[in-house]
């Protein structure tokens, strides 16, 4: 008797069950929609989605369903009916397709039907299944109900007259956002979604209710009316405004920019997007963008042609002699960095720097990948945030570090601001930027005093006398006895003028208790343009260094006052060179005053290159727009500035020549020890200075649609309310600051006394000192 195949195993926690007469297995407790799509079947739906929790609002997805040989009375929901072994499911049966069309039916009802004008018209969800499963003609023949239009800020644009109550944005907003900002009012046919209180989206994730909405209540506002979806190119990109690495979908018309959606990559963004990575296409277009080579002759600044601007500034850097420097925005690529390093060093220098933000160098801060990946840190079940505002620095971090607190982990924040978190803290310390080191000090000790002794001597004798006290102790053991724990280093600690005391005794403490350390690298590309050498190896002069003793010729890449942690310093060196070259996309009125030359050049959608994240991964994208006017690539315009002097390794005609290249040098990091710590003057206030959300590069500050957003606000001083009583200062007074800069007062106890919080970023801030020094404040 021949061998009969056996049944494979069903593998524990799995059920069989059958979907249209196909047997599959799948995980117990799990959705029939969930079974359905993992095998191509496809259920349609409005409410579902699988990043969302399941409301099965619409009733869009009727099966038909059978448990041991017996339907069920009625058509049950796909997207809230768990499945059961044995059970066998028919989506196109005679049953479920009825109530799908009945379900349509009743959705078309109220809806105005508007297509022809409707923005989301070719993409939208309702259009798709109304033609497979709507009636022809409608039997509803009463008056349809309209709904006023809410406004929610300058960034999402309503039609709530479209809606079919799906709360898919309201689930965004709550579990994804966690604002928990629009919400159902009303009941039955009144129902209507809105804030209630008609006050703008306040969340850096706003934008992605347009995503998940299914029909065209709600659109993104500065696209609206300029195209239709047949229109538009989908070209592959990434965001460049943190340094995620978002992955979206560039929409563009003949060759401009006209919107951002994201594209799925649930390693780095999942299916979503920031604000700023969706709204900052419009910049592109700002009315100072550079779009011809100019230079200076006789005191003017006057137009080019490439060869002559070349030629001109070739012939002044052959001068240097050594003593050139450059200033690199870290958006700039990983070609672009470089080229540029390879360029000032065969200029005879090591002067380069893309560490624009970063105030001490003592330990020679190296941009390094996160210990603890992004996608691995919703896992975690300890993390310790130490001066970290992730919602703005990088929201799409912030936003596992939610899904963690969610599945039950325990975040603790040392911070110089009780900054906004929307998720619950386990504990937390609101401290001076002094004391603020002095509690992650602390945690050294407690560390120290579970047996493990830093490498640091310096640390070691900091730590030496110290008394950690209870709160450190319990912060340190859990996490040592977390099965997965991290320690976060963000902006207020990177940027801090003691930064390597921060650095160094974070990582003893992650060590110490077995967990990962991850640093927040500051810009889109730092760890990439560390790799590629834009920064000194040997005896180069850093960027502090720079902007303190400027060189004489002095090259600035795609970098302006407001990128740096010392406007008015930046502005003095540029003021002060021999000659100043400026490489960049924006000819702003500091940049026409002081250039000696100016070459354009694209920003990152408009120009072939790689980018490297904060976990490593490097990602090459293509030109996805075209270049305005006469701006060229960086790396072109670098390779033929390197050919004009004469340097070696400028031969190459490809892109890929230069990835070559930079394969075959990669420059590693040189650890010191930190310098002595740096203690603020007694008796004065000291500045807190973090970077505003949406001006942290050149691009955001001309977003028009982000600037207009209530997150961005105008420039101003915060005082905890008893140094402002002690001013004689109250909320809209205005302080003079520095003897120099008057400012609007804020008062919050989110602030904590003896320190002025004054984000960085505007115009109106840049002649005051950088985080950390000293202020004198008094009444205007």
């Amino acid at each position: 008797m021949s061998a009969q195949p056996a049944a494979p195993a069903v593998p524990p926690d799995h059920v069989t069950i059958e979907i249209d007469g196909r047997s599959m297995v799948v995980p117990k407790n799990s959705m029939i929609i969930a079974a359905a799509d993992k095998a191509g079947i496809a259920i349609p739906r409005f409410c579902y989605h699988e990043k969302l929790p399941i409301a099965a609002n619409c009733r869009m997805c009727m099966v038909e369903v059978e448990m041991g040989g017996k339907p069920m009375p009625k058509p049950q929901p796909a997207c809230a009916t768990p499945v059961a072994d044995g059970m066998k499911i028919q989506t196109q049966s005679q049953r479920a397709l009825s109530a799908q069309r009945n379900v349509m039916e009743f959705l078309l009802i109220n809806h105005p039907l508007d297509c022809p004008i409707c923005d989301q018209g070719g993409e939208c969800e309702l259009q798709d299944l109304s033609m497979g499963y709507g009636r022809s003609v409608s039997r509803f023949v009463e008056r349809k109900r309209t709904i006023p239009d809410e406004d929610l800020g300058p960034l999402v644009e309503t039609e709530m007259t479209r809606c079919i109550q799906c709360t898919r944005c309201v689930r965004v907003m709550s579990e994804v956002a966690g604002t928990y900002e629009l919400g159902g009012m009303e009941r039955g046919e009144r129902l209507q979604i809105g804030t209630y209180v008609g006050k703008p989206l306040m969340s850096e994730l706003s934008g992605n209710v347009i995503d998940v909405c299914p029909v065209g209540a709600l659109t993104n506002k500065p696209f609206r009316f300029k195209a239709r979806a047949w229109e538009l190119i989908a070209r592959e990109s990434i965001g460049y405004h943190d340094a995620l690495g978002s992955n979206l979908w560039l929409h563009t018309r003949r060759g401009e920019a006209l919107r951002a959606v994201p594209r799925d990559a649930e390693s780095i963004n999942e299916c979503w997007l920031s604000d700023r990575d969706r709204y900052s296409n419009d910049a592109l277009r700002a009315p100072d963008r550079a779009t011809r080579p100019m230079i200076r002759r006789n005191g003017e600044l006057v137009e080019a042609s490439w060869a002559e601007a070349l030629a001109f500034v070739a012939d002044h850097l052959r001068t240097a002699r050594g003593d050139v420097g450059a200033l690199v925005a870290p958006l700039a690529s990983n070609e672009e960095g470089h080229l540029l390093a390879r360029l000032v060093r065969g200029l005879g220098s090591d002067s380069i720097d893309h560490r624009l933000r970063t105030q001490d160098f003592s330990d020679a801060p190296f941009a390094a990948p996160f210990q603890m990946p992004v996608a691995e840190i919703e896992k975690a079940r300890t993390i310790l945030l130490v001066g970290c505002n992730p919602r703005h620095e990088v929201p799409l971090l912030n936003h596992r570090l939610r899904k963690a607190v969610k599945g039950g982990a325990r975040v603790y924040a040392i911070n110089p601001v009780d900054f906004d978190f929307n998720f619950e803290l386990a504990g937390k310390t609101v401290a001076t930027p002094s004391a603020m080191l002095d509690a992650v000090l602390a945690l050294a000790k407690a560390s120290n005093d579970l047996g493990h002794l830093p490498e640091s001597s310096a640390l070691a004798q900091a730590i030496g006398g110290l008394d950690a006290g209870a709160t450190a102790q319990g912060w340190v053991a859990q996490l040592r006895d977390s099965a997965a724990s991290v320690v976060i280093l963000g902006e207020s600690a990177v940027q801090h003028p003691n930064a390597a005391w921060l650095r160094a005794a974070a990582r003893f403490v992650a060590k110490a208790t077995g967990s990962a350390y991850d640093e927040i690298p500051n810009g889109a590309n730092a760890v990439g343009l560390a790799r590629a050498g834009a920064q000194p190896q040997a005896s180069g002069r850093d960027a502090a260094a720079m902007l303190v003793k400027p060189p004489k010729q002095l090259i600035v890449y795609q970098a302006g006052s407001q990128d740096t942690g010392a406007p008015a310093a930046f502005d003095q060196a540029r003021s002060g060179a021999d000659f100043y070259v400026y490489v960049g996309a924006y000819a702003c009125e500091g940049v026409k005053r002081t250039a000696h030359a100016v070459l354009p050049i694209g920003l990152p959608p408009e120009i072939d290159g790689s980018y490297t994240n904060l976990d490593g991964i490097t990602q090459v994208v293509s030109a996805a727009t075209k270049l305005p006017g006469d701006a060229r690539p960086g790396w072109k315009v670098l390779r033929a500035l390197g050919s004009a002097l004469s340097l070696d390794g400028f031969g190459f005609t490809e892109i890929d020549e230069v990835r070559a290249q930079m394969r075959e040098a990669a420059p590693h990091a040189d650890t010191a020890a930190p310098a002595p710590r740096k203690e603020p003057a007694a008796g004065r206030f000291v500045r807190i200075a973090t970077t505003a959300v949406y001006r942290a590069d050149a691009v955001l500050r001309r977003s028009p649609a982000l600037q207009a957003h209530p997150l961005s606000r105008p420039a101003g001083v915060v005082l905890h309310p008893e140094d402002a009583l002690a001013l004689g200062l109250g909320a809209g007074a205005n302080a003079k600051v520095s003897s120099s800069v008057v400012l609007p007062v804020e008062v919050s106890t989110r602030v904590p006394r003896g320190a002025a919080w004054i984000e960085a970023g505007h115009v109106a801030t840049a002649a005051l000192p950088p985080y950390g020094a000293t202020l004198d404040i008094v009444k205007a």
